[in-house]
């Protein structure tokens, strides 16, 4: 079996055999970090069932949702229409990593691309960060770490570091502006109601340029 594949045989049956695998809310680093932006295009990386894409579409920005599923992608464009905001967003299947969207963005929005599956994370994240227009935002939130719950990781993986993170990026100075970079710790409850916390990482940076009118 291809990584492809797995990928997205994954992801897919994830979401399939769920019926609701996310809350439906935005996540909060997106509406701590973006409320404060001027509406205009925006592409959501992994937008799953749309909860980020379809805040966005709702203060009036124009977003594009990617995602690997078709399942995720049909719940999303469900969900935007429900809100009242399904002609202000499209939705594109994608598996990041080997196809990626078309055009540039004021805002390119990439909340936990993070994956038990094979994932070019690195490739991915250049490739969004080149996707962002003159004067737009790159924005990317991730996990630090497990939940101070899990005594026992379900599977090995390698956390980012702010510092590891902006190294991969390589954003020359010059064309960028590096406005946060933050790690921010927040209540976790277990499975079980075991409360504790976890570690994200945010990432907020803007590219030098007029933006777009």
């Amino acid at each position: 079996m291809t990584e492809t594949l797995k990928a997205a045989e994954f992801w897919e049956a994830r979401y399939r055999d769920s019926g609701r695998l996310w809350s439906g809310r935005p996540n909060k680093l997106l509406v701590r970090e973006a409320s404060d932006l001027t509406p205009g295009s925006a592409l959501d990386l992994g937008c799953g069932e749309g909860a980020d894409a379809v805040w966005l579409a709702s203060r009036g920005w124009r977003v594009t949702g990617v995602d690997i599923s078709h399942t995720a992608l049909e719940r999303a464009a469900g969900h935007a229409v429900e809100a009242g905001v399904g002609d202000r967003a499209v939705w594109e299947r994608h598996v990041l990593g080997e196809t990626f969207p078309e055009g540039s963005f004021d805002l390119v929005n990439a909340q936990f691309l993070q994956s038990p599956v094979a994932f070019d994370q690195r490739r991915v994240l250049r490739q969004a960060a080149r996707a962002v227009a003159p004067g737009g935002t790159l924005l990317i939130v991730m996990h630090g770490g497990w939940p101070s719950w899990q005594s026992e990781p379900p599977f090995e993986a390698e956390f980012p570091t702010l510092d590891g993170v902006l190294d991969e990026l390589a954003l020359p100075e010059a064309d960028w502006t590096v406005e946060t970079a933050e790690a921010v710790r927040s209540v976790s409850v277990s499975p079980e109601g075991v409360e504790g916390h976890r570690d994200d990482n945010v990432w907020r940076a803007r590219r030098a340029g007029a933006p777009r009118a």
